[in-house]
């Protein structure tokens, strides 16, 4: 088990408080009328953004496939195109896509596209049944939007649990103006795996949604909030990463453990870590027995952008040997601040630079409180390959989070009285696995049964109250916001147990927009809401 005492206070900043009284602004009464995804508002605010003229079309085909992981190791899963994670797609600011989706999925299966941390269009936001139907399997539906804002994004479905597949791909905006200067540039995503492994991820939410209260765990087992089992490692997973119980499958019901990860505990996270054992952490889709190899040479710059698009695992990136400086986070600038380890939860991105020294050095992503890494490597002269059960001494450095940095001054919020305020509270436990906002969980059926109004130039606070015993990375769509009054500019932050996290908006996106947390299993259960604009 991974121990780590020195961190809690160092990372206590991640729970920013905001001033003032928290007010709950979406209370009852009838639903006030609300701009609608497609609607005028919508148009106009598309044509405000800045366009370069450029448009480029494409294909992102959904279907089931066999891909290669790395060691021997194959799954099959559903992928764009066969792979794992998808092709990069780059553009330049002020680009236009149109990117067609064909859904080519097996059994009728529905997909979508969502464009994490895109501020886009409203009806181009892929987040069915909010922004669009359902592509229907056999279909296509053709995302068309301009990125005007340079950054480090990703895409993948807004569907059940279909992130929790193979089905996500980088989607790099680029600066023509660039100002960081650098000679090499290297995209690495981060994700954990079972789908066609150990089962896939329907079996893991069927199982989930059980919750603790049908599992027969006898006496000192855990409370309704969480599932720490006293700190037995129940993970399954070996020091490599990769599985001890290779059968483990999903049961009909009573233990009902064959997914449910017990015993995972972080003090960066405020203790319990996840809620699924996985039994391979991947970096650009290879496991650390077989990694991807990023060759350079000494004394190059290299611009490393981190994508966590895991579904449950908070990741401690380091790099052997180095030092980071942090230059960005969710496509935002900071002010550069250097570190040798960086913590990113599930949607969150950050973009480095390195100045490679000579030899070969291991890029790990330690899978916080699950006592497994995902792994790539940086060989810039002669040396072999390191274990996969490798532990860089970076990572118990010097760590860095959201709350320790700062806006660059030139995208930081100017001063501006706050017009509306909204308590965001964070409920629910694994007893019932009845995760939720402000105890409503989030109806497909009806998604503005309980919306949080907004209007059109308004200055929003939303103060995240988590009053659960485990840690959510929460996630709006079609914008970004501030951490406190200095903080970065990001789109999904870690708001850890038991404490309060405010962030700032300016409603300036008009439309309908998801809000959830980027745990895949806890916002399919529940925790999502409507963030809507009225007319």
């Amino acid at each position: 088990m991974n121990s780590i005492s020195r961190r809690p206070v160092l990372l206590a900043g991640l729970s920013v408080a905001g001033a003032g009284a928290l007010a709950a602004c979406s209370g009852s009464g009838s639903t006030p009328a609300l701009i609608s995804p497609s609607g005028s508002a919508v148009a106009a605010a598309d044509k405000k953004r800045t366009k370069s003229g450029k448009t480029h079309q494409l294909t992102l085909t959904s279907a089931q496939a066999m891909v290669d992981l790395g060691a021997g190791i194959t799954a099959r899963t559903w992928a764009f195109s066969g792979q794992v994670p998808g092709k990069e797609l780059r553009v330049s600011a002020g680009d236009a896509l149109a990117a067609t989706l064909s859904n080519q999925l097996p059994n009728q299966t529905t997909t979508s596209l969502h464009w994490h941390g895109i501020a886009l269009r409203n009806d181009m936001d892929g987040a069915p049944p909010a922004t669009q139907a359902a592509v229907r399997a056999g279909r296509n539906f053709t995302y068309r939007f301009t990125a005007d804002a340079p950054g480090t994004y990703f895409f993948h479905p807004h569907i059940g649990v279909q992130l929790d597949r193979g089905l996500y791909a980088p989607l790099i905006v680029e600066d023509p103006r660039e100002p960081l200067s650098y000679d090499e540039e290297w995209v690495v995503v981060l994700d954990d795996w079972l789908d066609g492994v150990t089962g896939t991820p329907d079996d893991v939410f069927a199982e989930l949604r059980q919750g603790m209260g049908g599992m027969h765990m006898g006496e000192g087992s855990s409370s309704s909030s969480g599932h720490d089992m006293g700190g037995m490692d129940m993970s399954g997973s070996g020091m490599d990463g990769t599985s001890n119980s290779p059968s483990a499958s999903p049961s009909g019901g009573g233990m009902g453990m064959g997914f449910m990860l017990m015993g995972a505990q972080s003090a960066l996270l405020g203790g319990d870590a996840g809620d699924v054992k996985y039994p391979y952490h991947l970096i650009n889709g290879r496991v650390p027995a077989d990694p991807q190899v990023f060759r350079s040479k000494p004394g190059k710059r290299v611009r490393l952008r981190l994508i966590n698009a895991g579904a449950d695992t908070a990741y401690r990136v380091a790099l052997g040997g180095h030092k980071f400086t942090i230059t960005h986070t969710d496509g935002f600038p900071v002010r550069h601040q250097q570190a040798d380890a960086l913590l990113l939860g599930m949607g969150e991105r950050y973009d480095v630079l390195v100045t490679l020294d000579d030899g070969v050095f291991p890029l790990v992503a330690l899978a916080e409180g699950k006592n497994a890494i995902g792994m790539a490597v940086i060989r810039t002269g002669s040396g072999s390959l390191p274990k996969a059960t490798v532990r860089p001494t970076e990572l118990d450095g010097r760590l860095m989070a959201a709350s320790q940095l700062h806006a660059a001054e030139d995208v930081r919020l100017t001063s501006k009285k706050v017009d509306r305020v909204h308590r965001i509270e964070l409920t629910g436990g694994m007893m019932t696995y009845n995760w939720a906002i402000n105890g409503k969980r989030f109806d497909m059926n009806n998604p503005t049964a309980h919306p949080i109004t907004v209007e059109q130039g308004q200055r929003v606070r939303l103060d995240f109250v988590n009053t659960t015993t485990m840690w959510h990375p929460m996630h709006l769509h079609g914008h970004t916001y501030q951490l406190g009054s200095g903080g970065p500019r990001k789109d999904t932050t870690i708001v850890l147990p038991r404490k309060t996290v405010s962030v700032f908006f300016d409603a300036d996106n008009p439309g309908q927009w998801m809000l959830h947390c980027h745990n895949a299993y806890h916002g399919e259960a529940g925790m999502m809401a409507l963030v809507v604009y009225q007319a």
